[in-house]
């Protein structure tokens, strides 16, 4: 699972970037031009653009024009339009008074762009792009982002205000892409709503900036917003064998981010078979304060030995959620948390409320819940519910542990497997590394085991007692129960509207986990229902 920052990616964005708005001479307006524009295949370029009726023909004619705050450039609906809109450093820039580009009329307009982006924002801000399709030429083909915001001018802060919604962009190198060169002259109050990301290369949604620095942890971008936005069918690059391809949504270089009511679906299927990392549904690197809630992501794929997962965080992630979620039938793990560094880095997160079931298809001995890495601190795991039935790849636990990190708690989860081990730690860990307490356990079928460093262990009361596990205060927690699941022993999601299977109709009750150890149980469980004082196990109330 470790990766490197999309250095490559970044490099092609950047200079695609940099270079959509430089070479065109804009102008500004007479005083008597209106702040409206309209452009129509039926129109002419010659006209002033003022009226549908008097509309221009074309977007490099549009493009001539210096758009200042508050006009609209609007293209006719259900028209297609060759070339890139571009929005550079010295048009827009003001947040209260937005440059609107998009649609007027019936549907949306079409951009299709061979060379460019449909859609550059360069140096500047205060812009709104909406109810719009853009086309690349092909995700094989394509080398720049569909909507591409980006960054280079140094030391002069962040620019506010970008939102992207109501658009539809396909075959381009990545969907969207919000970059900057340095730590803080990235975009703030960055929103992504109710827009959809296929069958692009190597990801459907991605920001990105300067490599992190450990020492500052300064991040390039501030406020990302993204809500009801779906990525498929990204399937990634089968020649790039030096980085990931095929990702869903990627949050990297950002503090403070929120995704929500969004999945990630079907991508990674054409990855490079010897990348040295492979693809992920949802997921962040490099960022803070992060929560990723209310999404599905399921059926993404790896076509190499590693990722293929529904959610993770990864490296240099700190203070961050993934909550109220649904994976299945990955590739990977459902969800996971990697570290490549041992700064100490990856510190104060959190997983809860989540379901997986029949995760790790492809990569069984990564785990449906994986935690491993360099130095992975306080890191909170509970609420959870696991289901792992036998996977096609072979035998896979429904957790795997590996060694070098301290503080990681996995308490109140329902794990299930059916005959494979429950927990899977490739050294006999100490309880101030990870501990596990108040979890249920169940085996559909076989014996139960957790496999702890050399040793195997059938039965908890023997694991108990050879570890130190599933005990608080010397008294012994957890159990060994079967859920009575409304799905059945081993309920299977065929769409993420199905998570009432694992309704359990045998609860247990969980840890008081505020009481004991001071921390948050949620309140309410993954359907939103009050969760108990205190909750039962697992993500979902019975």
């Amino acid at each position: 699972m470790p990766r490197t920052v999309l250095a490559a990616l970044a490099a092609t964005l950047l200079v695609s970037a940099g270079g959509a708005c430089a070479a065109t001479p804009h102008y500004a307006p007479s005083a008597a031009a209106a702040g409206t524009y309209y452009v129509s295949p039926g129109g002419d370029d010659s006209a002033d653009g003022s009226s549908p009726g008097k509309a221009w023909r074309s977007l490099a004619r549009a493009d001539q024009v210096k758009l200042r705050p508050g006009d609209k450039l609007l293209l006719q609906g259900g028209a297609r339009f060759p070339g890139t809109v571009t929005v550079g450093a010295d048009e827009a820039g003001e947040a209260g008074r937005p440059v609107v580009i998009g649609s007027y009329g019936t549907g949306r307009a079409r951009i299709d762009s061979a060379d460019s982006p449909g859609v550059s924002v360069h140096n500047t801000a205060g812009v709104d792009i909406r109810d719009l399709t853009l086309r690349g030429r092909g995700a094989a083909a394509g080398k720049d982002a569909g909507v591409n915001l980006y960054s280079d001018r140094r030391s002069d802060g962040r620019r506010e205000h970008v939102s992207v919604s109501g658009v539809d962009v396909s075959g381009f190198r990545v969907g969207i892409a919000v970059g900057a060169t340095e730590d803080d002259n990235g975009f703030k109050d960055v929103s992504v709503r109710r827009t959809h990301l296929h069958d692009n290369r190597d990801a459907g949604l991605l920001t990105y900036g300067a490599d992190f620095d450990p020492a500052r942890r300064a991040y390039a971008h501030e406020n990302v917003d993204i809500e009801d936005v779906e990525a498929y069918e990204n399937h990634g690059d089968p020649a790039a064998v030096d980085r990931h391809t095929g990702d869903g949504i990627i949050l990297g270089g950002v503090r403070g981010a929120t995704l929500r009511n969004s999945s990630a679906h079907d991508n990674g299927g054409r990855s490079a078979t010897h990348a040295t990392a492979g693809p992920v549904g949802l997921w962040a690197y490099d960022s803070t304060r992060v929560l990723i809630e209310h999404s599905s992501s399921y059926r993404n794929h790896t076509r190499s030995t590693v990722d293929g997962s529904g959610f993770g965080f990864d490296s240099n992630v700190s203070d961050s959620k993934i909550q109220y979620n649904v994976s299945y039938e990955n590739d990977g793990s459902g969800y996971y948390v990697f570290s490549r560094n041992r700064d100490g880095t990856h510190t104060g997160n959190t997983i809860r409320y989540n379901i997986s079931t029949d995760d790790a298809r492809k990569l069984p001995l990564h785990g449906a819940l994986t935690v491993y890495g360099k130095r992975i601190q306080d890191l909170a795991v509970y609420q959870n519910t696991v289901v792992m039935s036998h996977s096609p790849g072979g035998r896979g636990p429904a957790v795997l542990l590996r060694d070098g990190n301290s503080g990681v708690s996995i308490r109140n989860n329902i794990l299930v497997t059916e005959g494979d081990p429950l927990v899977s730690a490739d050294a006999a860990l100490s309880t101030d590394q990870v501990v596990l307490q108040g979890n249920v356990y169940h085996t559909t079928k076989g014996e139960w085991a957790v496999k702890w460093g050399d040793r195997t262990y059938s039965d908890l009361a023997a694991w108990r007692a050879g570890t130190g596990q599933e005990r608080v205060g010397g008294k012994a927690t957890g159990a060994v129960a079967d859920p009575c699941f409304a799905g059945g022993a081993l309920p299977g999601l065929r769409t993420p509207e199905d998570a009432g299977l694992v309704v359990p109709g045998c609860p247990r009750d969980g840890l008081d986990l505020h009481a004991l150890f001071g921390t948050d149980a949620g309140g309410v469980d993954y359907f939103g229902r009050d969760a108990g004082d205190p909750p039962a196990v697992g993500a979902v109330e019975p």
